[in-house]
């Protein structure tokens, strides 16, 4: 391998990594509910898909992302427990391409087993995200997000 090869290498590495770290301070920003935080993770004409609906550009992202910190502050409704799993990014020069698998830890739930047993079980919910990133200014941005919840749908009785 040449040094040329080993520096492109290393460079992706690096961009993976950033990638990566932009989407969990993404999450990070979620579970706090510092949704102006969120909001900075993406590009000026990003799209956003299937978290109540659909938006183009950041500033109706921001309108949605303000519009859910202000249902959820009217019902003291926490959403924490958002934890990201299984990123498999690709980078292409200024582009990139992921997808992650994203768990919602609920609160803990009863069930009662097939012999009459009351037990608590944690029921995570998941949900996958479909992304495309671009670096604006030197630093990797969110420019369109698939968020497809349930997922896989398939596996829930219809």
């Amino acid at each position: 391998m040449t040094l040329e090869e080993l520096e492109k290498k290393v460079k992706t590495l690096e961009d993976i990594e950033a990638i990566k770290q932009l989407h969990i301070s993404y999450i990070l920003a979620l579970n706090e509910q510092k949704f102006e935080e969120m909001i900075d993770c993406f590009a000026e004409d990003a799209t956003l898909d299937g978290i109540d609906g659909n938006h183009n550009g950041k500033e109706e992202i921001a309108k949605m992302f303000r519009a859910m910190a202000e249902r959820q502050r009217a019902v003291k409704m926490w959403k924490g427990g958002q934890i990201l799993a299984h990123p498999i990014i690709s980078v292409e020069g200024d582009r990139a391409r992921g997808c992650l698998t994203w768990f919602r830890i609920s609160k803990p739930q009863k069930f009662t087993s097939e012999i009459g047993q009351e037990i608590m079980l944690i029921s995570p919910r998941e949900a996958r995200y479909d992304m495309e990133y671009k670096r604006v200014d030197g630093k990797w941005k969110m420019s369109k997000m698939k968020f497809t919840n349930p997922w896989p749908a398939e596996q829930w009785p219809k």
